[in-house]
């Protein structure tokens, strides 16, 4: 039977279906990565926006449509944190969450001998065990992700994500390296660490976040480690003394800022002020050479007035993030947010289109400034015409080729700018 797969949302995410993916290999499935033909359908799903679980029903009516026979098994943090997904959903024939996602060969199973729908929905508990059966490869991707953390134990007042993961738990360091060392065999030259909230890593136990990365050290095959989304406030002076000493960590630090306003970071439950932040970036940005940052910002929180607005807008340009993903709230059934008094979506999107504005001329800037600098870029895609890849602090090179360098490592002198990139010549 062939399988196809659909993922919507982030690192974890992404990871969660290659082990799926491998564990139906391990049975005989033939993995598929087009829709049509699909025997079976698996919907890996999201719910950090309103926008991604419409995203969600669309793509389930689209695949049963496209194949009226296919078996559509649902999982993820959309039916994990709102398992009445389905109540308008009858072409899912298997309900899963991510909490279930390592018995997804039984559930299928148990469907193919019933034929009648089945409901494989578990619930997070505290006190959970970290799940998962680990991967070997990372289909399509030259870098590999590495999950370590899951859960969340943070409560910010618009998000589902501890109703969705559960509480913050973290891999063994056993069970890292052992993945670390397939995935070295394997060729993968980049190791990007992912978690739901990564920075907390190794909570409750003896070790830290630095200690994970370190084990990534002893494998020569392994020439980078990357950090995903990072918690400001989790990031200590010992941490980032522990990260310093791990030599093939790429200066790139993505750390989720939300809102440049006191009082907004403080109606979303956030655990640090807009000046603590400027700390830490500084003190990154001193620490790490040719370091750079970048954010998410949320805009049209619902207690988010004018000046406030302003004031994140202020921020953001005195931090001067090299990229910033901007997007407006979006109420989530079962957050304290949904019962403030909501702006209009009219605010929302021009306060979103505002602030986008602001950041791409930071952006442009940025990239400008790299004009004559010599990086080290892995390329990760070939094209017609061009080889692209990311320089260790995640700036996107191209060089206009015939020759495809994806998964090599080359230096690259910066000679001009595109839209979005940096164009480049090889040394």
């Amino acid at each position: 039977m062939k399988v196809y797969f659909y993922t919507l949302g982030c690192k974890v995410n992404q990871y969660e279906t290659q082990e799926m993916i491998e564990l139906f290999e391990n049975e005989g499935y033939t993995i598929i990565y087009k829709s049509l033909g699909a025997d079976i359908c698996v919907i890996n799903s999201c719910t950090v926006t309103a926008e991604s679980v419409r995203k969600t029903r669309q793509t389930i009516r689209r695949l049963k449509k496209q194949n009226p026979e296919s078996i559509i098994i649902l999982t993820g943090c959309a039916s994990q944190a709102e398992p009445h997904i389905i109540n308008d959903l009858p072409e899912v024939d298997i309900l899963m969450g991510n909490r279930s996602n390592t018995s997804v060969i039984d559930a299928l199973n148990r469907f193919l001998k019933s034929k009648t729908f089945y409901n494989n929905y578990v619930e997070h508990k505290t006190g959970d065990a970290f799940l998962g059966t680990g991967i070997s490869r990372f289909d399509g991707h030259t870098r590999a992700f590495l999950k370590i953390q899951d859960g969340c134990d943070r409560f910010c007042s618009y998000c589902l994500i501890p109703m969705a993961r559960g509480r913050s738990r973290s891999k063994a360091l056993d069970d890292i390296d052992k993945e670390l060392k397939i995935l070295a065999k394997n060729g993968y030259k980049e190791i990007v660490f992912v978690g739901i909230n990564l920075s907390d890593f190794g909570k409750n136990t003896p070790y830290s976040l630095p200690d994970a990365l370190m084990l990534a050290e002893k494998y020569p095959e392994i020439e980078r480690v990357r950090l995903g989304s990072l918690e400001p406030d989790h990031i200590t002076d010992d941490m980032i003394a522990g990260l310093k000493q791990v030599t093939k960590l790429c200066p790139q630090f993505h750390i989720s800022v939300q809102s440049g306003c006191n009082n907004v970071l403080k109606a979303m439950n956030r655990h640090y002020t807009a000046e603590e932040y400027e700390e830490l970036a500084n003190k990154l940005r001193r620490t790490f050479e040719d370091a750079t940052i970048t954010t998410d910002v949320l805009v049209g929180f619902p207690t988010e007035t004018e000046e406030d607005f302003k004031t994140t807008c202020d921020f953001v340009k005195r931090i001067g993030f090299e990229k910033v993903h901007v997007f407006p709230y979006s109420v989530r059934e079962g957050t304290r947010a949904e019962k403030m008094e909501q702006l209009t979506k009219a605010v929302k999107e021009t306060r979103a289109a505002t602030l986008s504005e602001i950041t791409d001329e930071i952006r442009k800037d940025y990239l400008m400034e790299q004009k004559g600098k010599t990086v080290s870029v892995l390329f990760e895609i070939y094209k017609e015409g061009y080889s692209e890849g990311y320089t260790e602090n995640y700036t996107p090179v191209r060089i206009y080729t015939d020759k495809d360098f994806k998964g090599e490592i080359k230096n690259v002198v910066i000679t001009d700018v595109g839209d979005d990139w940096c164009v480049g010549e090889i040394l």
